[in-house]
């Protein structure tokens, strides 16, 4: 189908992946109760984890686990859970427009076939080699934060001391 496309396991899981994120995100917009929209949220940020480590960048992905689908997502569940929500929901009436919607995204995306396969794009080869192959991504991103951007470094750690002082400060003049 596409000119220099061969389908390899990580074409497939790229998809498969793929398939994941948009469900949760579709997932997301659509569910009603705050506490499965938080989860949602979590599942696009497992996917996006997943994505980076198809890209071979290890670091991105655990930080994306570690900050967005364990920090950030459990924050939402606590903030859902410690404010009052009612369970009574409204009722809907049925429209037209998801029809119209998914005709839309269907269009949109035969659109964007149609120019990715006559536009003459070219799909890399996977026997070439990135400029980056072999190399530990960690251990680079340390070398540089360490050596070429240590004064950019230690000047965000002394501007999130002084924000975290700001806000005891303001917390403490509340109370009072």
């Amino acid at each position: 189908m596409f000119e220099g496309f061969e389908l390899t396991g990580a074409s497939i899981a790229f998809f498969l992946i793929s398939l994941f994120v948009i469900a949760c995100g579709v997932l997301l917009l659509n569910l009603k109760n705050v506490v499965y929209m938080a989860l949602a949220i979590g599942g696009v940020f497992i996917g996006v984890a997943a994505v980076y480590i198809l890209l071979e960048a290890e670091f991105l992905a655990f930080i994306q686990v570690l900050l967005y689908a364990g920090a950030i997502t459990i924050m939402l569940l606590f903030a859902i859970m410690l404010t009052r929500h009612d369970e009574i929901e409204s009722q809907t009436r049925i429209t037209a427009h998801p029809v119209w919607s998914a005709l839309g995204v269907i269009g949109l995306g035969g659109i964007i076939l149609y120019v990715i396969k006559f536009s003459g794009i070219r799909w890399p080869n996977s026997a070439q080699e990135s400029p980056f192959a072999g190399q530990d991504n960690v251990k680079m991103i340390g070398e540089q934060l360490f050596s070429q951007y240590v004064i950019p470094f230690e000047l965000v750690s002394v501007v999130l001391i002084v924000a975290v002082v700001g806000a005891i400060t303001l917390a403490n003049k509340e109370d009072n």
